[in-house]
C-alpha cells in the first residue's frame, strides 16, 4: 500500500501534456490484432488496464513489438488462438469485456479472470447476449460476475437484445466480434444507451479498420454485416479528456493559471466536455489548437446542475469542484457509478464528508453543498484510481496536510498523475 502526503497549495503553474487516451488505446489494440497484416500504433498509453488488453491480444495470437520508442507494431491474427493459460485482465473491465467476445472466435475455451475488484463488476448481460448468437459463456461463481469461460467456435450471429444502460463497454466487445459473425447480426438495445461517446470512439476505429456497422436512428441499435474482415491502420493515439480532467479541476480550485496540451479540441471523447463546465462554474478557460488553458477564477465559483451520464468519469472531479462552489450542485446520471471500481457515489460521500462537505444522494443523484473552506484529512482510496485523483485534488484545495491512503491503484489510467501535479508545483510525497 502507498500513502500520498497531500499539503494544500495557494497555486498551481505551468504546462503538462495529457497522458494518451486509454480509450483509444485499448481500442487500437483490438482492432490491430484482428487484422489482416500489420498496423502501428504511435503514443500508447502504458497502464495497468491497457497492458491487461496488450497481454490479452497476444495470448490470442497476436504479435507485437516495439517499432521504435512510442512506437508499436501489431501483426494481426484474425482468427484468434485458444489462449493457453488463463487471460488475467486485472482490473480492467473494459479487457474483459472487449475479449471476452473475440473469445468466441477461437476455436477451444477461453477462461477469462481478474483482480477483487473486477470480481465484483456485471458480465450476465453481456453473456446473455452472446448466448442469444450462438456462443455459451459462463460465471464460474453463477453470479453473473468473473471469473468467466467462454466456448468458442464461432458466433452463428442472428439478434441480440441487451440492455444499454449497464455499460457501453457491452456494446463495443459486441461490435468487434460480430463483424466475424457467420451471418449477419442486429444488436438491439432494450433500453437507452449511456456513455454513448465511448461506443462512437469504437465506431470510429472500426471505421478506420475497414469495418460496416450500421447505427440504427436515435442509437437504438446496429446491424452488423457479416463476413467482414479487418485491414490493418496505423493509429497515432490523441491525449485523455478523463484523465486531463483532474489537472485542469486542480488548476480551477487553487485558482491557477495551468495549461495542459495534447488535446484534440475535435476529439469524440464526451469528457471534453469538461472544459465547457468550468467554464459554467465561473472558470476561465482557454480551449486552443491541442491544448486546454485555466486562467484562474472568474469570482466566485457557481454550482452546477448537470447530467453525466453519458460521462460517468468526470464525476469524482466535479464534484470536488462543486465543494469549491457556493450552494448546492446536482449532478445527474450517476447509478451505474455504483458498480464501477468502487461505489464511487459511496466513496465520494465518505471522503468529501471528512473534508467538511455535505452530500445527498439517492438512487439517480449526488448532490454537493458546497462552499465552506476545506480542511485537510486521513482519506481511502478505496482502491479506485479515479477516486483516489479525485482527493489529490480536494486536498490541493484544502487547508493543511491531507493523507490519501492506497493510492497505488492510479496506475491504472495515469501512472504520472503524480509526477505532473509535482510539476505543477503540487508538494505531494509518497510514503
Amino acid at each position: 500500500m502507498v500513502d500520498l502526503i497531500v499539503k494544500g497549495t495557494s497555486s498551481l503553474s505551468g504546462t503538462v501534456r495529457a497522458p494518451s487516451s486509454k480509450a483509444h488505446t485499448h481500442r487500437a489494440f483490438v482492432a490491430a490484432s484482428l487484422s489482416e497484416g500489420c498496423s502501428e500504433i504511435e503514443g500508447a498509453l502504458l497502464c495497468d488496464d491497457t497492458m491487461a488488453t496488450i497481454n490479452a491480444c497476444r495470448m490470442l495470437g497476436a504479435h507485437m513489438r516495439r517499432a521504435r520508442s512510442e512506437v508499436f507494431r501489431v501483426q494481426g491474427r484474425p482468427k484468434p488462438l485458444t489462449p493457453r493459460d488463463v487471460i488475467q485482465c486485472r482490473e480492467s473491465g473494459a479487457t474483459m469485456r472487449f475479449l471476452m467476445s473475440v473469445c468466441a472466435l477461437a476455436d477451444g475455451i477461453s477462461v477469462l479472470a481478474g483482480g477483487r475488484s473486477l470480481r465484483r463488476r456485471p458480465m450476465k448481460p453481456l453473456l446473455e447476449a452472446l448466448r442469444q448468437l450462438g456462443v455459451q459463456g459462463y460465471s464460474t461463481r453463477l453470479n453473473g460476475c468473473p471469473p468467466l469461460v467462454v466456448f468458442g467456435g464461432g458466433i452463428k450471429g442472428g439478434k441480440a437484445r441487451i440492455r444499454g444502460d449497464v455499460s457501453s463497454q457491452f456494446i463495443s466487445g459486441l461490435l468487434f466480434s460480430t463483424p466475424m459473425a457467420e451471418s449477419d447480426t442486429e444488436i438491439v438495445l432494450a433500453s437507452p444507451l449511456q456513455s454513448r461517446p465511448y461506443v462512437e470512439v469504437t465506431l470510429d476505429v472500426l471505421r478506420k479498420h475497414g469495418i460496416n456497422v450500421e447505427i440504427q436512428p436515435s442509437y437504438v441499435g446496429f446491424h452488423v454485416p457479416c463476413g467482414q474482415k479487418y485491414a490493418p491502420f496505423d493509429h497515432a493515439i490523441e491525449g485523455d479528456y478523463s484523465s486531463a480532467a483532474f489537472l485542469l479541476v486542480a488548476a480551477a480550485v487553487t485558482n491557477s493559471q495551468v495549461k495542459v496540451e495534447n488535446l484534440n479540441p475535435d476529439s469524440l471523447q464526451g469528457d471534453r466536455l469538461i472544459a465547457g463546465l468550468l467554464r459554467e462554474i465561473g472558470i476561465q478557460i482557454e480551449v486552443s489548437g491541442g491544448y486546454v488553458e485555466v486562467h484562474g477564477m472568474a469570482g466566485k465559483l457557481r454550482p452546477v446542475d448537470v447530467d453525466l451520464r453519458d460521462n460517468p468519469d468526470l464525476v469524482p472531479v466535479v464534484a470536488v469542484s462543486a465543494c469549491l462552489a457556493e450552494g448546492k450542485s446536482v449532478i445527474r446520471g450517476v447509478k451505474r457509478l455504483r458498480i464501477k471500481e468502487s461505489d464511487r457515489i459511496a466513496a465520494l460521500s465518505s471522503e468529501l464528508a471528512k473534508f467538511g462537505v455535505k452530500t445527498k444522494a439517492t438512487d439517480d443523484v449526488f448532490e454537493i453543498i458546497g462552499g465552506r473552506r476545506l480542511r485537510g484529512a486521513d482519506l481511502d482510496s478505496h482502491g479506485d484510481h479515479r477516486i483516489a485523483m479525485a482527493c489529490v485534488v480536494a486536498a490541493l484545495a484544502a487547508e493543511g496536510t491531507s493523507v490519501i491512503r492506497g493510492v497505488e491503484c492510479i496506475n491504472k489510467s495515469y501512472p504520472s498523475f503524480v509526477k505532473d501535479i509535482r510539476a505543477l508545483g503540487g508538494e505531494v510525497a509518497e510514503r
